[in-house]
């Protein structure tokens, strides 16, 4: 059965970023920054602003990305993104049916084959006999699923700024720490091996419910599993159902999740990201950031009165 989503939204969630390119010749970046058409959230209002009205050619990639094809200045090249979006209370994964079973490869959806081939950063072709050895035992499905995210959190060091994109699942195998995105990267690769449909996804995660003393925000990269008809959420960052995710992107792997990819002369200069739930009606997008309005980063759950969807 399809992911469905929830009847109620009864959160709100304010996200975006703030980035700036420096560019010394003639460049452009694809931008991947706006959340996707997600079946657990809903979108309340939104601003794209791509500094001094750059040239854009918007497009939705194969993996359902919604992409901007921008052409940069000389110069200085500010972009900003603010949304308020609903979201459901429900934990991940809450409503999908855990006894669902994997499908065979000659039985899954022709668009998902790709997510069970070796990809660039996620080279499952190196990790089999490294997977079946330490899961190769554990009922197939989502039962492996969770073996493997429980494996890599409690194996694999999460480092804050450890991150370097020539990283594969099999070089962060070999050097035991990485972030976020070495975190999906891995369990990705050792999924495929038992030919389960594995891809990567960014987006946002408010710490609801689950507080951060040091306080980051940054865009969150984690992965998701194909079994039964469904795609699971599964996250060894942390290993425990989280709530209010907000996805913005997916694909094989980070070449395809990537909020921004530049050609040419330009570079990253600037780079802010915020995620973090409000009251509704209380901030609009284009507002000052304003961290005193922010209900999240606590234990306490706050929740307000439903924002039902019909259809």
């Amino acid at each position: 059965m399809p992911n469905t989503p929830p009847r109620q939204y009864d959160m709100t969630v304010r996200v975006g970023c703030s980035l700036v390119y420096e560019a010394t010749g003639p460049s452009s970046l694809l931008l991947n920054v706006q959340p996707s058409a997600g079946w657990n959230h809903r979108v309340f209002s939104e601003s794209l602003s791509l500094g001094d009205d750059l040239p854009d050619a918007p497009f939705t990639d194969s993996h359902g990305n919604r992409v901007h094809r921008v052409s940069l200045a000389r110069g200085t090249n500010r972009i900003r993104h603010d949304a308020v979006v609903a979201v459901s209370s429900e934990p991940d994964n809450a409503g999908l049916d855990r006894a669902a079973r994997p499908l065979a490869p000659h039985d899954l959806p022709a668009d998902l084959l790709r997510y069970v081939m070796p990809s660039r950063y996620g080279d499952s072709d190196k990790l089999a006999d490294f997977a079946w050895e330490k899961f190769g035992h554990v009922e197939h499905g989502l039962p492996r699923a969770d073996a493997i995210s429980r494996w890599v959190h409690d194996n694999i060091e999460y480092r804050y700024c450890s991150g370097r994109p020539d990283l594969s699942a099999w070089d962060v195998l070999q050097r035991g720490y990485g972030v976020c995105r070495d975190f999906a990267h891995l369990p990705i690769a050792l999924n495929r091996t038992f030919n389960v449909p594995a891809r990567y996804v960014t987006g946002h995660l408010p710490d609801i419910g689950f507080p951060d003393p040091g306080g980051h925000m940054d865009f969150h990269a984690y992965a998701e599993v194909y079994v039964g008809g469904q795609w699971f959420t599964t996250d060894a960052r942390f290993h425990v159902p989280r709530v209010g995710r907000i996805k913005i992107g997916c694909g094989q792997d980070a070449v395809d999740g990537a909020f921004s990819t530049i050609f040419g002369g330009a570079s990253l200069t600037g780079f802010e990201v915020w995620a973090y739930q409000v009251e509704r009606g209380a901030v609009g997008v284009g507002d000052p950031i304003d961290l005193s309005r922010r209900l999240d980063n606590r234990p306490a759950v706050y929740t307000e009165a439903p924002y039902v969807v019909n259809g």
